[in-house]
């Protein structure tokens, strides 16, 4: 049967409402990059997340790598900062400091990974297989809400979610690094109208009555 996430891992991946919940350790495929995301770069990156991304997916498939899986390829994953400090409305694009990443099964292993990377390569070669990295992460606890909008409209949702925090005790700690917060991409901008595109917005989170 195929592992489908978004039936599988429901309530990691489409919460209803802002939730809080802890993640176990997962291994993911990251790339790091600087700038405007809007650019024809980050395009170039995400694709070559894919590339290695969709052999893995088929060496499982074809059972080259054990018994035979088949799995959805997980959501296009990424966490933000700024080299500059601006947020929100002063939001500086081209200060952007990002580490793009796709999820991975947990039967694969570095080995697999780094496999996968030479077959790509030699398939179809692009300077930036040569940044990919095998991470395994655990992100721990997490408070996390959807978001329907361009993302230029996140600022209000980021704020909804800081008032939840507020309530509940809990303050944003910084995740995979520096990184401020975490986004997962649920719905593809190349084929989806601004307006009904869906990110899943995603603090790491720690208690403030410790």
């Amino acid at each position: 049967m195929k592992h489908e996430w978004r039936k599988a891992e429901k309530a990691w991946y489409l919460p209803k409402e802002p939730t809080i919940l802890t993640l176990p350790r997962l291994n993911f495929i990251t790339l790091e990059g600087t700038g405007d995301p809007n650019g024809p770069l980050f395009s170039e990156q995400v694709g070559v997340l894919y590339s290695v991304a969709y052999d893995l997916r088929m060496a499982l498939k074809r059972g080259e790598l054990g018994d035979p899986y088949e799995y959805v390829v997980y959501p296009l994953e990424g966490v933000w900062t700024t080299s500059d400090g601006s947020r929100g409305a002063t939001l500086n694009k081209a200060a952007l400091r990002y580490k793009i990443m796709l999820r991975q099964p947990d039967r694969l292993t570095v080995t697999d990974f780094q496999a996968s990377v030479t077959r790509v390569t030699t398939k179809k070669p692009n300077p930036w297989l040569d940044h990919l990295a095998w991470e395994p992460y655990a992100e721990g606890q997490v408070l996390q809400t959807i978001h329907q909008g361009s993302f230029d409209t996140e600022p209000t949702t980021f704020a909804q979610l800081q008032t939840v925090l507020t309530d509940q005790h809990y303050r944003v700690v910084p995740t995979m690094g520096d990184y401020w917060h975490r986004e997962i991409y649920l719905t593809d901008p190349r084929r989806t109208a601004p307006e009904k595109a869906k990110t899943g917005l995603r603090y790491k989170i720690e208690s403030t009555n410790a």
